[in-house]
């Protein structure tokens, strides 16, 4: 059993109680994390505040050696991190040692970005006036930055936070969800065990009252939110003049032209929409499929759906293990319920047993239905036919959000003209949107979200330009 305890300035804390931590899959118990409150959270921003003055002076290549042993220590205990994820929060066992290696890889890149210097010379000598000046602009980190993790990438999602407030000379203060603490203050452990400088990074434990409290200290810079779109506007509006990035939920598409590769498309399909059960952001919650090959497609999304494996998340043929927690299965179900009785088809799928939801494919989901417009959160997909591009497009578009879409075509003007006109913040050709790199930016639009992810882009909105222009030879 795994007991989890908070990292504030340097040491690890106990908290005011503890949380015992039951995994959603057996409901056995998994660990107890510590719980902290207001007078941690305003401990840990003050010990961030007093490290950063120090930290933003550390050497590009301290930082880097820093981030490097992080990823080792996190390489050595690979097999240990991945089974406590999937007993924390049901992640596939495949897909937990996924994603501990992508936390590695998230802090090499960190490291490979802290080492490459803030510095950019800047050529003056387009303007006539520019003779005999010369121009630097270096970005300055911040200061504070306040990160907030949801539950169901608790470990790689901290780490693109905490990697580039690392490597661009911030520092930070992580608050874990309190559905998956276990795994994000393990990460603190780890990251103390490297040699992290005291209050450069602070992980807590902590209720969302109050942090929305310990975020009216001015000396907190930035909030970088991963989260639901209700939370995370809220947030947004509480601190308006506040540096945000907000990474929000998404009710993602794929289209599938008739000229697509079927054998290939469907496969990815199952695998992004049902994966996970369906608990990621850009996981394929509707599937476009154009008129002439929408019998076809249909035939082949059932089967597959039928067939797709689902159960104990510890079986390393899973794909689709249980949902978080039994709330959020009874709202997934009622979603569906609500699309049927409003005249949609289950066509595959749909049984339920506890947190366990078998993958469900629906048919003439209306447009009012929650389903059809709201990030859905589970094992669900919708199947819609369109009869042109621009009608594919329009669909798209009509969403509320865009963060990803994935586009099945053998055409490169059909390519050329969704990632022209899809209004996302990325277009993934011939696979599917849960598809994600850690150096890319990664972030969307509307309702989605501002700002961008993926470490350098992270490190940009984590510091400030600043420039500086001086006459050469009179120092």
């Amino acid at each position: 059993m795994t007991m989890s305890e908070m990292l504030i300035n340097g040491r690890f804390v106990k908290g005011a109680s503890q949380a015992v931590v039951r995994g959603p899959f057996d409901d056995s118990v998994v660990g107890t994390a510590a719980e902290g409150g207001l007078a941690d959270l305003e401990s840990a921003v003050d010990a961030a505040h007093h490290a950063f003055a120090k930290w933003r002076m550390a050497e590009p290549g301290h930082r880097q050696r820093l981030l490097n042993r992080i990823a080792a220590l996190i390489r050595e205990e690979r097999e240990d991190l991945a089974e406590l994820l999937t007993d924390e929060v049901g992640k596939p066992i495949v897909w937990s040692l996924a994603e501990v290696d992508r936390m590695a890889l998230t802090f090499s890149l960190s490291a490979e970005e802290a080492g490459l210097g803030p510095r950019e010379d800047l050529d003056l000598g387009f303007d006539p006036r520019g003779a005999g000046y010369q121009c630097v602009v270096e970005r300055m980190p911040l200061g504070v930055v306040f990160g907030i993790v949801p539950y169901n990438w608790p470990f790689n999602l901290a780490a693109h936070k905490v990697g580039p407030a690392i490597a661009s000379g911030n520092a930070i203060v992580l608050k874990t969800s309190p559905l998956a603490p276990l795994s994000t203050l393990t990460l603190g452990r780890i990251i103390h065990d490297a040699g992290c400088p005291a209050g450069v990074v602070n992980i807590v434990n902590a209720s969302a009252c109050d942090t929305q409290s310990a975020l009216e200290d001015e000396r907190v810079k930035m909030l970088s939110f991963t989260g639901s779109a209700a939370v995370g506007w809220k947030l947004k509006s509480l601190f308006p003049n506040r540096r945000t990035i907000l990474e929000l939920g998404g009710d993602a598409s794929v289209l599938v032209f008739a000229d697509a590769d079927l054998n290939a498309a469907v496969p990815k399909i199952v695998s992004g929409g049902y994966g996970y059960a369906g608990q990621i952001c850009i996981s394929v919650q509707h599937v476009r499929v154009e008129r002439s090959i929408y019998d076809a497609v249909r035939e082949r999304l059932i089967r597959a759906t039928e067939a797709c494996p689902t159960g104990d998340p510890r079986d390393v043929s899973t794909v689709c293990g249980p949902v978080i927690n039994v709330a959020n299965a009874d709202r997934v179900t009622s979603w569906i319920q609500e699309a049927v009785d409003a005249g949609a088809s289950v066509i595959a799928g749909g049984a339920r047993q506890g947190t366990m939801l078998r993958p469900t494919l629906l048919e003439g989901v209306p447009s009012g239905v929650r389903l059809a417009h709201e990030e859905v959160f589970g094992p669900v997909m919708t199947l819609t036919p369109f009869d042109d591009l621009q009608e594919a497009i329009d669909q798209v578009n009509g969403s509320e959000y865009g963060i990803q879409c994935g586009v099945f075509t053998t055409a490169a003007s059909t390519a050329d003209a969704c990632f022209d006109a899809l209004e996302v913040g990325g277009v993934v050709i011939n696979d599917v949107p849960t598809l994600r790199f850690d150096n890319m930016p990664y972030g969307g639009v509307k309702r989605s979200g501002i700002g961008r992810e993926g470490v350098r882009y992270a490190m940009a909105e984590m510091t400030e330009p600043k420039t500086r222009v001086e006459r050469a030879g009179t120092l």
